[in-house]
């Protein structure tokens, strides 16, 4: 009996140590919501339209999803984000069976540089170029599959820069 009891209170208290250091929340110590953010439009430099208003509606979908930090669209926040979409890329992944040059499968791929500034200090706390990447089946209708891809593209790019900023060593 005593013998079972000791284990069960060392296994116990194995447990227990080994949760000690985990805890949910933001990974960069700060309290979730505690430091309120806002997304400026981003800044289109491609040739492809619509590009610069699908990804910043899907930053601050992620920014909200996350909950790292408090999106607030007027006054001012703590920290102010602007990003500039300078590429925008289709390579062929696959082709046809039979067919060398009529291209089924593309890779689509936007590259971005995404600048994140406290505005107390002024101090800049990214400064980075991300590339988001989506595949795109394509159909009878480059275009129509074109802007349907989109979302994905964004949501990727999107990503990929609040990950960035929710684990800042700020």
């Amino acid at each position: 009996m005593r013998l079972a009891r000791n284990i069960l209170a060392g296994t116990l208290l194995v447990v227990l140590c080994g949760c000690a250091g985990y805890h949910l929340g933001p990974s960069n110590g700060l309290r979730a919501g505690e430091k309120t953010i806002q997304i400026v439009p981003v800044t289109n430099r491609t040739l492809e339209p619509r590009l610069g208003d699908a990804v910043t509606s899907a930053l601050r979908k992620e920014i909200q999803r996350d909950g790292t930090f408090r999106l607030v669209t007027r006054g001012t926040a703590d920290i102010v984000v602007t990003c500039e979409l300078f590429r925008y890329d289709r390579n062929e992944v696959s082709f046809v069976p039979g067919d060398i040059v009529t291209a089924r499968d593309y890779r689509i791929s936007l590259g971005a540089r995404a600048n994140a500034k406290e505005t107390s200090t002024d101090k800049t706390l990214l400064a980075r170029e991300f590339t988001g990447n989506t595949l795109m089946r394509l159909g009878n209708d480059l275009p129509s599959v074109e802007r349907q891809t989109l979302p994905m593209l964004a949501a990727d790019l999107a990503r990929q820069i609040t990950t960035a900023l929710a684990d800042g060593t700020w």
